[in-house]
């Protein structure tokens, strides 16, 4: 048919830069920098001007060019004009195919796959939207979402679980947001506003504070697991010893490992910082590693299946097996920071970084570029004399 042609084609389609491209009859092809593409048609309504008197023009969104063809478009651009040569405006008169919220959704989850920090993270987040969004709003017109549908989703959940609530929040307003760049919504997004309007109750957050073993009592407890020949009480060991969180130590691989620099790189993979950490090792952190080269595993801290780590509930088990009901593993490292104030004295950017927190903000960090390495050495060196004593060839009973 005649009107379903133009200067636009597919490969143009895919590949024009940023800018608004015409296909000409008032249709154009509108690329953004981030590089999303999304059709307009401009209209004069017939009879119809604005407020200082001229014509009334305007543009409408046809929908996301991943979504609609370019010959969809032209044929949605057709209609457009010919509502508006009837005096029709087509805000108030086109039958638009709007996705719903919940294929927008999972287009964008497909979408921004690549930029998750790993693939537990994005399953997360299009989890949250499916156990929480999807229900009300998921096969919604994606355009006529506002404020009360929000509302919806997010009040029943606000004060029980606001941690929650508020992730679903912001997941909520990236879907809206792409589709209105996607043309598919216009104006402002009803997340944004009731935060504007403090629609929903203040929530004040409380501090979540893991069980921990007083310092005090470190030196007994780490004797008593000096005792145990399991592989759950070594990494236990290694991970009371180096403050290290749960993950970085279950996911230890031997590459990772210097034994002439006495140095242990955690990737930033394992990282809950996402930057990688460099651990300096203790002549007791060493005794607990080198015998278990021999097993010639790829982690360091076996589990039951061959190449393949220890569970991470392995160390939590001991510490129940062991009657120790109030600590758990995280609570090591409070341990060890409340310590190196009270005992070692040490400054505060000095414990923060050995337990690989980010000290200072992001411009402080910009210029304080070193990890402080030797002066955590030392104050490794120190919390490993005080909980295992002087470093000797200790033997184990079986």
């Amino acid at each position: 048919m005649s009107y379903l042609s133009g200067k636009l084609n597919k490969k143009l389609v895919e590949n024009l830069g940023p800018g608004r491209h015409g296909d000409g009859s008032g249709l154009y092809l509108v690329v953004r920098p981030s590089g999303s593409r999304s059709w307009i048609v401009r209209v004069v309504v017939h009879g119809q001007r604005n407020s200082k008197g001229a014509p009334l023009r305007t543009d409408f969104g046809l929908g996301s060019a991943e979504l609609v063809t370019l010959n969809q478009a032209r044929s949605r651009a057709l209609e457009y004009r010919r509502m508006a040569k009837q005096g029709l405006n087509p805000k108030f008169n086109a039958k638009q195919d709007i996705p719903s919220f919940e294929e927008i959704a999972q287009q964008v989850h497909i979408e921004r796959m690549p930029t998750w920090k790993n693939a537990k993270h994005g399953q997360q987040w299009i989890n949250t939207l499916r156990d929480y969004a999807f229900p009300k709003i998921g096969r919604m017109p994606v355009d006529s979402i506002g404020q009360p549908e929000v509302l919806m989703c997010l009040s029943p959940i606000w004060t029980e679980k606001h941690e929650t609530a508020r992730r679903l929040s912001q997941r909520i307003k990236i879907v809206l947001d792409v589709a209105k760049s996607k043309g598919f919504r216009d104006g402002e997004n009803p997340v944004t506003a009731i935060k504007d309007a403090q629609v929903l109750p203040k929530v004040t957050k409380k501090p979540k504070h893991h069980a921990a073993m007083k310092w005090q009592d470190v030196p007994a407890f780490y004797t008593d697991l000096r005792s145990r020949n399991s592989m759950a009480a070594k990494a236990l060991m290694y991970t009371c010893l180096t403050g290290s969180r749960t993950g970085e130590v279950l996911g230890m691989r031997w590459a990772e490992i210097d034994f002439g620099e006495r140095l242990w790189r955690c990737p930033e993979e394992r990282m809950k910082t996402g930057e990688a950490h460099r651990v300096p090792l203790t002549a007791e952190m060493l005794t607990i590693l080198e015998p278990l080269k021999a097993l010639e595993s790829e982690y360091v801290f076996e589990g039951q299946k061959r190449n393949a780590p220890l569970s991470n509930m392995a160390m939590l088990m001991l510490l129940r097996r062991m009657k120790i009901e109030d600590v758990t593993v995280h609570g090591f490292r409070s341990t060890f920071r409340d310590w190196a104030s009270e005992v070692a004295n040490v400054p505060r950017e000095v414990a923060e970084m050995s337990l690989a927190h980010k000290v200072g903000s992001d411009v402080e960090r910009a210029y304080a570029r070193s990890d402080l390495l030797e002066r955590r050495r030392e104050l490794m060196e120190q919390w490993s004399k005080f909980v295992a004593g002087p470093n000797e060839n200790k033997t184990r009973k079986n």
